[in-house]
């Protein structure tokens, strides 16, 4: 299992982690639905409105790699049931949110596919992510989203 390795809060930094993260899949050495991401964690309790209330504080991110095999979406359950155990996340406190990059096709690149943020909602059993359910999110948590991310903080 790969170490959590959390950045501090410096400030009002928001971010507490930005790095590839490793999952371990299922089938005993098979490894099945093993892969990385890129994960980004932001915990809205340490921005500099920290004495609101937020019922769930806390963002997840997570991205494609290329070097990975398997896909975020084809594995997001298993993803998410391995980020909140790690980081001791509390799914219910939790915004989990897939991101896709803005992508260029045609043998000019004259075609774009727009970047996209999805929320994922799961149903949660016994410290398990079940049944994903993908939206669309609403366009303020969205520009708040990509504040963040473009702050790195």
């Amino acid at each position: 299992m790969q170490e959590a390795r959390s950045r501090v809060a410096q400030g009002f930094r928001m971010q507490v982690y930005d790095d590839t993260f490793s999952w371990v899949g299922w089938g005993g050495r098979l490894r099945l639905g093993s892969g990385k991401c890129r994960l980004r964690i932001y915990d809205l309790r340490m921005g500099p409105q920290r004495d609101l209330t937020h019922l769930r504080p806390i963002i997840v991110v997570v991205s494609d790699v290329a070097e990975s095999k398997v896909s975020v979406r084809s594995c997001v359950s298993h993803v998410a049931t391995s980020v909140a155990r790690e980081f001791k996340l509390d799914p219910q406190r939790m915004i989990f949110i897939e991101y896709y990059a803005a992508s260029t096709y045609g043998d000019k690149g004259q075609h774009t596919i727009p970047e996209r943020y999805e929320a994922v909602e799961f149903v949660w059993h016994a410290d398990n992510a079940l049944r994903p359910r993908w939206r669309a999110i609403n366009p303020e948590l969205r520009e708040e989203v990509k504040k963040l991310m473009q702050d790195r903080g």
